[in-house]
């Protein structure tokens, strides 16, 4: 059986900026005045891989380091979001469970982050809480799981724009990697939640039975940005 390595989740940092956090009430600050997400996905052809962190570690097969993941790689070009004229290429979307991030405390049990860089380097995350319920194009991808030291998985035709909800509403706030570095600068743009199959969520979470989220870290007075967008 997989175990999770010595040192359990990343402590919190003393960095200004660092990522997840727990959105309260209280941060939120609603501006109609923000540039709109622009989503341009299209259909890609998927390759699921288990993303190690213990390569180094004889037995690193059979633990489960607290930073590795199942990330689904992108075509080029298939898919990309603007901001303020900026364009960010979508890259890969991976998966952590529970949610990383929190609203009111409460954790979903598990959350979808889009990797988007722009030309200039700079990255920015779409964060989706998936929750049980019904069926989405996201029970397909997770439909079998790529295995620590083994082969990908190929994942035909998907639909990228299916695996964001239709409301394009966001929290925005300035943060950071949730896995090491844990480099800041990065935009957050955090959706409003999808559901997926309780078999789907029994399934990654027999995977990693220890969890895969990084603590929620303090928001040092960082402001929530909700942009209404339908």
């Amino acid at each position: 059986m997989a175990t999770l390595t010595a040192g359990g989740t990343a402590a919190q940092s003393e960095l200004p900026k660092q990522s997840p956090i727990n959105v309260t009430p209280g941060a939120i600050q609603i501006d109609l005045n923000q540039p709109k997400l622009n989503v341009s996905y299209g259909h890609s052809d998927l390759e699921l891989e288990y993303v190690r962190k213990d390569t180094a570690d004889p037995a690193g097969c059979t633990t489960r380091h607290h930073e590795e993941t199942e990330e689904a790689g992108v075509a080029a070009g298939a898919g990309h979001v603007t901001v303020a004229g900026v364009r960010y290429e979508l890259e890969q979307f991976h998966f952590h469970t529970p949610s990383e991030h929190r609203f009111g405390g409460h954790a979903d049990p598990l959350e979808m982050h889009f990797v988007h860089r722009s030309a200039a380097g700079r990255l920015l995350v779409i964060g989706v809480p998936l929750r049980a319920g019904h069926a989405s194009t996201v029970d397909t991808v997770l439909a079998e799981l790529a295995p620590e030291c083994g082969e990908r998985v190929a994942i035909h035709d998907v639909d990228l724009n299916s695996l964001l909800p239709a409301n394009r509403s966001t929290l925005r706030y300035d943060g950071s990697l949730t896995t090491a570095p844990f480099s800041e600068d990065v935009q957050w743009f955090l959706t409003a939640e999808l559901t997926v199959t309780p078999a789907t969520i029994a399934r990654f979470q027999g995977l990693f039975t220890d969890g895969n989220a990084r603590p929620v870290q303090p928001l040092n007075g960082r402001t929530v940005t909700a942009v209404p967008q339908f």
